[in-house]
């Protein structure tokens, strides 16, 4: 009798610790920074609609459980400030994959790309540190135009053209020399940069539509590295 007594229990706590086990909330798979300016935070957009946001819904759709994502970005930052902020965050964990958008304010205050180089790459090294030292994890998106949009009315075009294409040279080519996946979107956004529905409010900032597209190309390259 006393046998019997003691499997019972035995089946009674294995019962309940399947039970506790299928109620507890589970942890999300994969982890995900995002890091840059205006463009990444989603300014005059609702949070949702930024790219990182729009990017894990596309990866939960296709059953790649991400949590939602960690930004550390705000407008207006140059490579320097966001190095800066990083450096106050203090983050200690790492994460499955990270994305890197910056330089359109160290263009739009005139400064040299040599010296962008030199910052863009020690904030490409902080990535990959963050993302565990996996390179092929970090996601470098390519900076948009802003002279395409209604903003830049009456602005040199051409100028901005040409040197947001220097940018974004140094930018693809330091990102490939430390096998980071590189991501073109600046074509989009000269594409749509005279369509409302593709900017906020401000004629200035990308609008939920455009970061979609975004989102897409970004989800799809996380895939891929994620399942690798």
């Amino acid at each position: 009798m006393k046998q019997h007594k003691g499997v019972f229990r035995f089946f009674c706590f294995i019962l309940l610790f399947c039970f506790l086990s299928a109620t507890k909330p589970q942890k999300p798979m994969y982890s995900y920074l995002a890091i840059g300016d205006s463009y990444t935070i989603g300014e005059q957009v609702p949070g949702k609609e930024n790219f990182p946001h729009q990017a894990v819904d596309i990866l939960r759709k296709q059953h790649i459980d991400v949590a939602d994502p960690v930004i550390i970005a705000t407008t207006g930052w140059t490579t320097d400030e966001l190095a800066a902020s990083i450096r106050e965050h203090n983050l200690k964990e790492t994460f499955s994959f990270v994305t890197l958008l910056i330089g359109v304010n160290n263009q739009y205050r005139g400064r040299s790309v040599e010296n962008y180089k030199e910052e863009f790459l020690q904030l490409l090294n902080t990535a990959i540190a963050y993302a565990g030292g996996h390179a092929t994890r970090v996601f470098v998106l390519s900076i948009p135009d802003w002279g395409a949009t209604p903003f830049a009315e009456g602005r040199d075009r051409h100028k901005i053209a040409t040197e947001i294409d220097a940018y974004n040279a140094a930018c693809k080519e330091i990102s490939i020399t430390h096998k980071c996946s590189f991501i073109e979107i600046t074509e989009s956004t000269r594409q749509n940069g005279q369509n409302p529905e593709y900017l906020a409010t401000d004629g200035l900032h990308p609008s939920g539509k455009e970061y979609g597209i975004w989102a897409g190309r970004l989800a799809t390259e996380v895939a891929k590295a994620l399942k690798q």
